[in-house]
């Protein structure tokens, strides 16, 4: 029952990364209002490419997710991404912060489900 559930949660946070990193490229989903300290950031964040590479890293973890292919490790390295997501609605956009809950909770929960994974590298 357990491993039915992990795999729901590991195909829908799949599916969730791909299509917000190919948003990243496309621009399909309509942009949202910031403050002006959030459109400095994304400012920031566009002309430095960083979203280039955000956008990369959470196209190639769905990818991993739905395949179940080196999801470990890439749930690891987008732990980095969902916590910074959380962060700047906390900070900049606590209108919009549902979103990065939904993310960062997926995250976590993919991460438990490779807990075994982990051991070796936690002993």
């Amino acid at each position: 029952m357990k491993s039915k559930i992990f795999k729901i949660l590991r195909l829908i946070l799949g599916v969730f990364i791909i299509v917000f990193g190919l948003n990243k490229f496309l621009n399909f989903m309509p942009a949202f209002e910031l403050s002006a300290e959030g459109n400095a950031y994304f400012s920031a964040l566009t002309t430095s490419k960083t979203f280039v590479l955000v956008g990369i890293v959470e196209i190639l973890a769905g990818i991993a997710f739905i395949t179940n292919k080196f999801g470990a490790l890439l749930a690891l390295i987008l732990m980095s991404v969902s916590v910074n997501a959380v962060l700047f609605h906390i900070i900049l956009d606590p209108a919009s912060i549902p979103g990065a809950l939904v993310l960062l909770t997926l995250n976590i929960s993919v991460l438990y489900s490779y807990r075994d994974t982990y051991k070796a590298l936690l002993a």
